[in-house]
């Protein structure tokens, strides 16, 4: 245990913190000799500072862990205020930084010690007896406002603005940080000359920073969204003079950032990149300056209208925490430009590799990428309106496409399913978004789906019933989010493909089986959901929509079968037997799949024993999202919220298909699952004949009766007439007909928004800190500590 730490081969080893004898603070010589001036690397310090050591130390002799944080904490300040002119110097700075990335995880992991960086007094005495105002800070403050200032600190983080000798360095207190933004973008227009040292240093202080915020992993996950971590609330307010050009040098090096290698392929084999690190730390830092609640706030769309409004001069007065403050106030179509096309070229990266191998180099940090792009759409309205008005909302929605079908077998990626997802509905509650996939889908990315010709909305569906048909188990929760999805874009979608069309059926025929109606409490209302799918095309898409109007007709009978469901309890009965000689989810026959796309892998389960975190449960689909209606003139107005039409039995209560908890991925030990599942099985609930009648009397088939009513006879009579078998020539007398007059009254468009609520807060909080502790595996900052946020779990 005697090489604790060896800087310098000096053997200042943790031996001395463990004994019982205090390391007096004011001892001079031996703080030298411990920050000795040897390089090291963030690396090296994990390596030989071990876990086990640093629990002895907290254990065994507190006060002396005490005085090792403050006496770095106070080195780091002392750097901040010198400004770091010597190389000695920034060596030290950087071993503290190192230092207390290791210490912090061990500190936050012990209830007991939670508080010790904000007390004012640390457990040990005050060096060099300088008694000033500083001295009243607590520790956290005074740790996190030095490392801001070392961020923007000449020839250590920044590059120097004066071109002469250290005796006129710049003075760190007097710089205007706002002129030393790390790079060009939002509100900031100068490009600084790239330097790979000030990249590292940059990433160094920045971890130290992500160690100090993730002291929210150390508590369990609670709906009380008051819950602020106070190192955030401190960092982001006004106590931080660097807030604003730090959150513009994180923002603008995330967009900014251009893995091709300055557009000549193939270029980073060549040389290292420097810039990566940097920006994946930038991304992850950023992310958790933005874990804010806005449910409890009020939202910047007061009004319900989404004319984007609300945003304009008479902003309410923003949150607290700066950081999603000056996200909310992005406003210059300029700025919205750059971060888009940045969010954008860096998702759609691990596409491009699919088509030119190693002509990029693979990022991998499209999770944070999602959940930044999240936060701008959430807590900025007007971005989310830049982002619908050109068809640039494309080039997030393939790459979101994407990862979801690549994701889809494997349960380590259960979260990135979730975000994708949610990030299409919250763009779906938007009219512009369904207009926008009418656009042709021509890229080729490969992807494991069937051929076709159509547009981004086939795409869309296509993706969607290969999730749902063959994904693994845990996604049924997601079912209701897709289908609410393909509810909201279908009044806009011009023309369908046949593919398509096809798979939209085969959805129908799978979920109006009657074991899968009688088996759930909340099964029938994905055929509501795919009901209203139909209507909403037939009724305001009926002129571009001969293939669906087709594959109608052609599955009629399933149509039917749905009017005559039985209601007695002997059907019922023998619907729920057929369950048990059909095991799977959902037929994968009759889906005629066809050839998959060339080049395309299957989509492949986890590796046995891939690490992946817990998540909270999502909220239901009714919590998630509110109604609006759209009138004549396309407008929207929110519906109050009233007993929704799906659930005539009222929001069900948790109820569970085959041991998953319905709300999704719930963190319950397998214990708590195991009660669950034998609830359910043990009959707690059962289809009642009542049950069946209170929503089969609300399926809304009129309009689909009468279109079959007209049409079938015609279709008919054209095939008798003719002696047809040919599908053309009936699409193309579907082509040419019309049912004006003929149907019912169109019924109003109803869109189901999301709306922000804390459910969705914490989940979103537990994926984010999951992506990051997994992330970091080099050095594994969190590996092996008592994290409450989440549960570790193999695949």
């Amino acid at each position: 245990a005697d090489d604790w730490i060896v800087w310098n081969g000096s053997s200042t080893s943790i031996t001395t913190f463990v004994s019982p004898q205090p390391v007096e603070a004011t001892d001079n010589a031996f703080w030298d000799q411990f920050w000795a001036d040897t390089a090291t690397s963030v690396q090296d310090v994990f390596a030989l500072v071990p876990a086990a050591e640093i629990r002895a130390v907290r254990e065994e002799s507190p006060s002396n862990l005490a005085t090792l944080c403050y006496k770095a904490v106070e080195k780091l300040v002392q750097g901040a205020e010198s400004g770091c002119h010597t190389e000695k110097e920034r060596q030290i700075v950087l071993n503290c930084c190192r230092l207390l990335t290791r210490i912090l995880p061990y500190i936050f992991e012990d209830p007991d010690w939670r508080g010790f960086f904000w007390s004012t007094v640390p457990g040990a005495g005050r060096g060099g007896g300088d008694e000033d105002d500083e001295n009243a800070r607590p520790l956290a403050e005074s740790l996190l406002l030095a490392v801001t200032d070392l961020l923007f600190c000449p020839d250590f983080t920044v590059q120097s603005h004066r071109r002469s000798t250290v005796d006129t360095a710049e003075d760190i207190h007097s710089i205007d940080s706002c002129e030393y933004i790390w790079e060009a973008g939002v509100g900031f227009a100068h490009s600084p000359q790239p330097n790979y040292i000030h990249d590292l240093n940059r990433t160094e202080l920045l971890k130290l920073l992500l160690t100090c915020f993730s002291e929210a992993m150390y508590l369990p996950p609670s709906s009380d969204s008051s819950n602020t971590n106070p190192w955030v609330q401190f960092f982001c307010s006004t106590e931080n003079r660097h807030a604003l050009p730090l959150f513009t040098s994180l923002l603008n090096v995330v967009c900014a950032y251009d893995p091709v290698g300055y557009g000549i392929p193939y270029n980073h084999l060549l040389f290292s990149d420097y810039r990566e690190p940097l920006v994946e730390e930038a991304a992850q830092v950023l992310i958790v300056t933005l874990d804010y609640d806005s449910s409890t706030s009020s939202s910047p769309t007061v009004d319900g209208t989404t004319t984007g409004t609300a945003m304009d001069d008479v902003d309410p007065p923003g949150p607290d925490n700066l950081f999603v403050n000056y996200l909310s106030r992005i406003h210059r179509e300029e700025d919205f430009q750059f971060i888009l096309k940045g969010v954008a070229r860096l998702l759609s990266n691990p596409l491009v590799q699919t088509y030119l191998p190693n002509s990029a180099k693979k990022i991998q940090f499209h999770q944070e990428l999602l959940v930044l792009f999240w936060k701008l759409c959430d807590f900025n309205k007007k971005f989310l309106f830049f982002v619908l008005k050109s068809s640039d909302v494309l080039d997030i929605l393939v790459p979101i496409l994407y990862f979801l079908n690549d994701a889809r077998a494997d349960q380590s990626r259960v979260g990135l399913m979730h975000i994708g997802v949610f990030i299409l509905l919250l763009l779906s509650g938007e009219r512009n978004f369904g207009v926008r996939l009418n656009k042709p889908y021509s890229v080729r990315v490969p992807m494991d789906i069937p051929v076709f010709t159509g547009t981004h909305a086939d795409l869309l569906i296509i993706v969607f019933h290969k999730i749902i048909t063959s994904g693994h188990q845990r996604l049924q929760p997601l079912f209701d989010c897709l289908l609410t999805i393909v509810v909201n874009v279908s009044p806009y979608l011009k023309s369908l493909s046949m593919v398509a069309a096809n798979k939209l059926l085969h959805l129908l025929e799978a979920f109006s089986t009657t074991w899968f109606l009688f088996s759930a409490v909340q099964n029938h209302h994905l055929v509501f959901f795919l009901l209203e799918v139909f209507n909403n095309i037939i009724q305001y898409q009926f002129d571009g929509n001969s293939n669906l109007v087709y594959a109608v007709i052609r599955k009629r009978n399933v149509f039917h079968q749905l009017a005559n469901l039985p209601t007695d309890s002997q059907s019922i009965q023998k619907g729920l037997q057929r369950k048990k000689k059909t095991p799977e989810p959902i037929s994968r026959t009759n889906s005629q799949d066809g050839v998959s796309m060339e080049g395309s892998r299957p989509a492949a389960p986890a590796e046995p024993g891939t690490l992946k975190t817990s998540l909270v449960a999502t909220p239901g689909i009714d919590k998630l999202t509110e109604k609006s209606q759209v009138s004549e003139d396309g407008t929207m107005r929110s519906l109050e919220p009233e007993a929704s039409q799906l659930s005539p039995e009222g929001n069900p209560p948790a109820a569970l298909s085959d041991g998953e908890s319905w709300s999704g991925e719930a963190s319950h030990s397998q214990r708590d699952r195991r009660r669950l599942s034998s609830a359910s099985s043990s009959g707690q609930w059962t289809p009642t004949p009542d049950w069946v009648m209170s929503w089969k009397s609300k399926l809304p088939l009129q309009t689909i009766m009468r279109l079959l009513q007209v049409l079938v006879p015609q279709v008919e009579k054209i095939c008798i007439d003719k002696g047809l078998t040919d599908e053309s020539e009936i699409l193309k007398f579907l082509q040419h007909g019309t049912l004006v007059g003929l149907l019912p009254v169109p019924h109003p468009i109803l869109i189901r928004k999301y709306q922000a609520n804390s459910g969705t807060a914490m989940w979103f909080r537990t994926y984010m800190w999951g992506v990051i502790y997994l992330r970091n595996v080099d050095p594994p900052i969190w590996y092996d500590t008592d994290v409450k946020l989440f549960e570790i779990q193999r695949v």
